[in-house]
């Protein structure tokens, strides 16, 4: 890529493969995270080496991870302290020796495992004991919809003391990066050593995970499991082992050929308009995946690792998270306001000329319409909207309403001309009239909901009315099996039905 003038957006969907890269996959759980081949190819195709690529809505690190290990500066920013943890452990897994890792563990299994088996059988008397004797972490309140009122009352007593035994022995390594390393598998074991880890039915006790991440609260098992600590914690630090020979294995090949490896790392926690501050407009590429809205509220559903790892963030902090609701009750206007300055404040940092790429998905047309007006209005022209449709992250919210929940994504595209404008968006728009003609179109018998929807929205932008694209989930729906289409339980799409009912053959494209 000779210059960024020269691009073509990026103009298809790519298929997602979330287990390919063991650097994110397994190493420790968190929110919505993109599948990094998809955030690769973007970055390929939208930068060069020696670029700065920025997500300011970092999260796990996904981005600026790739980002360094395609020879750019990757730039991770996340207010909340879980996400720079873990983005920073990633990227510190490129240092340090793999046999420095394997001792390290060896030495923990060493002086843990006759003590963790101690605690599995010790009576009451004898655990009340123990529990005196180890370092606990403060006994913190938690939000108010949680199914128990305390930190502490998350965990078993075994858990809490097996948990504090293993952060012992970690904290003991002198090794940093290995040390390092071994923290971010505790860490990812905290996930399962607690009482809100939910086995799935049929499987085996730990194939499972946590109602923070499929319920999005502290809701607690009607039966809590309570997995061998040992066994849990050595598999994430496999885990942990497997990413650093992964990361190793990409930066040799790097060293071997073209012009050698030399990545770079920044990391920010600051909110994303005191980050343009700070930023001016040095970045040449963002790809990012801001909040949508409510439901997920990142930080309160991070305290079970910040509280423990000592990192919890302020209060003055926490009301600056990007979502709706959560324990401070955020209002929806004060979101959509400040979605709208973020999106600015992404795009003042952009040098002239450069890309942003937005993930989302909602039903509120009024968040669309924040973000696509705060580009057009601070000189960033859309160049590309691309449904990412079929690769469904099940949370439980998403199981109990699939056509109403809307799985998966639209990745708007933006070029910085600078050539900013105030855009109309109060036109009239015949939404069943776009539907209809989309369903037409469609050269194959089944479509994903997602990419109908995201096509309307696309559609009401083009003819600068939005604001008339006023449509309810259940509007949707309704309209939808009105034309003769039904929805797919097990595929998860909507299929076109002849004038019995029965679903038609043809190709699946969407």
């Amino acid at each position: 890529m000779t210059s960024k003038l020269s691009i073509t957006p990026i103009d298809k969907p790519i298929a997602a493969n979330r287990q390919a890269a063991k650097r994110h996959f397994g190493v420790h759980p968190y929110f919505t995270r993109r599948p990094a081949n998809l955030v690769r190819e973007y970055i390929l195709h939208y930068s060069k080496e020696g670029d700065r690529v920025l997500d300011p809505f970092g999260g796990s690190g996904v981005t600026a991870i790739e980002a360094f290990l395609e020879n750019r500066v990757g730039i991770q920013n996340d207010i909340n302290p879980l996400a720079n943890f873990i983005a920073q452990g990633i990227v510190d897994l490129s240092k340090g020796s793999l046999n420095d890792y394997r001792a390290a563990l060896e030495l923990i299994r060493k002086n843990s495992e006759e003590r963790l088996s101690e605690v599995n059988s010790a009576d009451e008397v004898r655990l009340q004991e123990i529990r005196n004797a180890v370092n606990l972490p403060d006994n913190v309140q938690l939000p108010s919809n949680s199914d128990v009122p305390y930190y502490h009352d998350l965990f078993t007593p075994r858990q809490l003391i097996s948990l504090s035994i293993l952060k012992d022995e970690v904290d003991r390594i002198e090794n940093r990066y290995a040390k390092q390393g071994m923290l971010l598998a505790w860490s990812a074991t905290l996930a399962k050593l607690n009482k809100t880890f939910l086995s799935a039915n049929g499987r085996a006790k730990s194939r499972g995970g946590s109602s923070i991440f499929s319920i999005y609260r502290y809701k607690v098992a009607k039966d809590p499991v309570e997995l061998p600590p040992w066994h849990t914690f050595y598999e994430r630090a496999l885990n942990i082992l497997e990413a650093k020979r992964e990361i190793d294995s990409v930066m040799e090949l790097k060293k071997r050929t073209g012009k050698g490896w030399h990545g770079g790392f920044e990391m920010h926690s600051l909110d994303v308009e005191e980050l343009s501050s700070k930023m001016g407009n040095s970045v040449d590429y963002i790809f990012t995946d801001p909040p949508y809205g409510g439901h997920i509220s990142y930080i309160d559903l991070s305290i079970l690792w910040n509280s423990w790892l000592g990192i919890s963030p302020s209060l003055e902090t926490r009301r600056k998270e990007l979502i709706v609701g959560g324990e401070l009750r955020i209002p929806e206007e004060v979101y959509v306001k400040r979605l709208a300055d973020c999106i600015k404040a992404c795009v003042r940092m952009l040098k002239k000329n450069g890309w942003l790429s937005i993930v989302f998905q909602h039903w509120n047309i009024d968040y669309f319409k924040a973000i696509l007006s705060a580009c057009a209005e601070d000189g960033a022209e859309l160049r590309a909207a691309i449904p990412q449709v079929g690769d469904t992250i099940w949370s439980m919210h998403k199981k109990k309403n699939k056509q109403s929940v809307l799985a998966g994504e639209l990745i708007l595209t933006f070029f910085k001309s600078g050539a900013a404008l105030r855009p109309i968006t109060h036109r009239k728009f015949d939404v069943h009239a776009a539907m209809r003609e989309i369903l037409s179109l469609n050269d194959s018998n089944r479509m994903h909901g997602e990419y109908l929807f995201n096509r309307l929205v696309i559609e009401a932008w083009k003819n600068s009315a939005i604001d008339s694209l006023n449509i309810s989930p259940e509007e949707f729906i309704n309209q939808v099996e009105s034309y003769g289409w039904r929805y797919d339980d097990r595929n998860h799409y909507w299929i076109k039905a002849d004038d019995n009912g029965l679903p038609l053959l043809g190709s699946d494209k969407r």
